[in-house]
């Protein structure tokens, strides 16, 4: 272990998140950007050490959740656009102003709150770096989730266009069935209606400069999904959105060579040995079938490792062999059987999830053991555990 001075950590790869971003960049072309998503802790590897790498492989914009993960990025030194994405609540709008970030808006409320901020009119072509609210409309087209169409589109754009220092700076929307189907037809659907959005923009005397629909699936599979800009989300870290997007992907040679970033790491705090029929872990949901030999992790369900749902029945490795997890998971730790593995030792380097010598467990596997995605599994590590780039 040298130095090591974590019981729990994450590794994340510079060299397969880079590598993911440049695969991006070059299946998309040169017609449209690549915005980093790097909302929720960077889906779990890591805010602002993820973002510095993908701002040195050639990611245009940044999304985020929130204003709080705007202004880490911005104090990091990212100078770039930042996108929030999630809802910015109307005490917010002035930290945005401030700092430069762009904002999706749909509420008629939120206009109200620009207002009272006296911001000053702007000229007709605007520097991106006046102080102004950039915002971008979040058109609803069939996800049925936050933004804004039809009429009550039109009322917002004008009631946007009377409220001084306000530059409708983009428009977006979501698919809500992109990545668990081969069927593409409700996306087109939702497509054909974001262009009739921008129609009603156009008869409004708004074309935002950025327009930008596309999540990873979206990227992968479509062009006509672009635009100008294009939203990176799982994929940028090196994970599928879905095994149906694989297989679309396969099926018309669009596969791209993606990267997981992301390994997750503890180490073994004890080596006991236990007789046959010992019960293990609270409740008594399992005993040992053998003399057996286990190892306490000092990993639990705090520190994101399963809902509980890997209790009896998940995997970790330790020197290469695969070590299957004995009675509940508790808290703080847990328990795995380390009978058939020679040599075990307390502080012994244990893969959660990640390769170690010919074995590898991913994302994927954890997810199909706890009934989930992938994007849970590894945007559910606690936040509070250190991120490592190597």
């Amino acid at each position: 272990m040298g130095k090591q001075i974590n019981k729990t950590w994450v590794e994340v790869s510079r060299e397969a998140l880079s590598s993911n971003v440049k695969a991006f960049r070059s299946h998309i072309g040169s017609g449209a950007s690549v915005m980093a998503v790097v909302k929720s802790n960077a889906y779990g590897h890591g805010l602002v050490e993820t973002a510095k790498i993908a701002d040195a492989a050639g990611a245009a914009w940044f999304g985020v959740d929130n204003v709080d993960e705007g202004l880490s990025l911005r104090k990091s030194g990212i100078k770039k656009p930042i996108l929030i994405l999630g809802y910015t609540i109307d005490s917010r709008l002035k930290d945005c102003v401030a700092n430069g970030l762009s904002f999706v808006i749909y509420n008629q409320s939120s206009v109200k709150a620009l207002r009272e901020l006296k911001l000053r009119p702007l000229g007709p072509h605007p520097s991106r770096n006046a102080k102004a609210a950039y915002v971008h409309l979040k058109i609803e087209t069939g996800t049925t989730r936050q933004g804004v169409a039809g009429d009550e589109l039109r009322a917002l754009v004008k009631a946007l266009k009377k409220t001084p220092g306000v530059v409708i700076e983009g428009a977006s929307t979501h698919y809500a069935n992109i990545e668990d189907t081969t069927d593409s037809s409700y996306a087109e659907l939702q497509l054909k209606r974001f262009g009739e959005a921008l129609k009603l923009l156009k008869s409004e005397g708004i074309d935002p400069p950025w327009k930008h629909t596309a999540c990873s699936a979206a990227a992968i599979l479509f062009p006509s999904t672009y635009f100008n800009l294009t939203r990176i989300g799982i994929a940028m870290y090196g994970l599928w959105p879905s095994k149906e997007t694989l297989a679309v992907a396969k099926r018309e040679k669009k596969v791209l060579t993606l990267k997981p970033a992301l390994s997750w790491k503890t180490v073994v705090a004890q080596v006991k040995k236990v007789k046959k029929g010992s019960p293990v872990s609270y409740g008594l949901t399992e005993r040992v079938t053998r003399d057996s030999k286990l190892a306490i992790l000092p990993v639990g369900y705090w520190d994101g490792y399963d809902r509980r749902g890997l209790s009896n029945v998940g995997q970790v490795l330790i020197r290469g062999h695969r070590c299957k997890v004995v009675g509940r998971i508790c808290m703080n730790m847990c328990v795995v059987d380390v009978t058939d593995v020679p040599g075990i030792k307390a502080e012994d380097e244990v893969v959660l999830l990640g390769r170690q010598k010919s074995e590898t467990i991913t994302a994927e596997d954890l997810a199909s053991k706890i009934g989930t995605i992938n994007y849970e599994v590894v945007t559910r590590i606690n936040p509070s555990t250190p991120r490592i780039v190597v």
